[in-house]
């Protein structure tokens, strides 16, 4: 009897020690394994539009970015950006849940090459995506949010819904108005906001900012009737 429980016990040792090998040796998981798919199911994904780099970072087509650097000064769950997924994120907490800020470092054009691989390593759904970005069709302030619809020529939430294959996700349309002219479109967007914009600029980027917890305690269409 002691001889079979010696066995059975240095059996039990052998295999224990086998298994702890076996994990010291295991590979890490990748960016697509079910574990880590679930482990951020329940994210919000906040996304910014705009263009990287100095020579964008003031343009009105950047106000997406602006937002999202509003948003991270005022949270400080937020660590610094990195660079990572082809954007520049950062990820923390507002209201109790876990957020990721993300400014696509792929130019404009290529958004959604960035949002994809993001909300696809978080498994993060399209109504659990929300992205700010610049609007000719509104007044300059004006604020409007929205699920879904069309994207009125705008490249950037046009790469974002061919590459989520979807267009439902949210929208917080920030105008920038339109110019005179329709052949000055593309340098309007690509140039700075005016002094006289400043102002309100500067108070909106605020508000914004300090009322995103909206967005996440309720929900984003409590978010839309502060604007309006």
């Amino acid at each position: 009897m002691k001889k079979h429980l010696k066995t059975k016990l240095k059996n039990n040792f052998m295999f224990d020690k086998i298994l702890s090998v076996l994990n010291f040796k295991k590979e890490p998981l990748s960016e697509g394994s079910s574990l880590y798919q679930n482990e951020g199911k329940d994210m919000w994904l906040i996304v910014g539009l705009g263009n990287p780099g100095k020579d964008y970072e003031k343009h009105r087509h950047n106000v997406g970015f602006m937002v999202i650097d509003a948003i991270a000064d005022d949270n400080p769950s937020f660590p610094a950006f990195r660079s990572k997924y082809k954007g520049s994120m950062t990820e923390g907490a507002i209201a109790g849940s876990k957020v990721i800020l993300l400014k696509p470092e792929t130019f404009m054009n290529l958004s959604g090459e960035s949002v994809v691989k993001v909300s696809q390593f978080y498994k993060t759904p399209p109504e659990k995506i929300i992205v700010f970005h610049d609007e000719l069709d509104l007044n300059p302030g004006e604020v409007r949010v929205k699920l879904g619809g069309g994207n009125a020529g705008h490249n950037g939430l046009k790469s974002i819904q061919q590459h989520l294959g979807t267009p439902d996700f949210w929208r917080v349309r920030i105008g920038i108005g339109r110019p005179q002219h329709k052949g000055q479109v593309s340098s309007y967007v690509l140039s700075n906001f005016d002094k006289e914009d400043q102002n309100w600029l500067s108070d909106l980027l605020e508000k914004l900012s300090r009322s995103i917890s909206i967005i996440i305690r309720e929900n984003p269409d409590a978010y839309a009737e502060l604007f309006k």
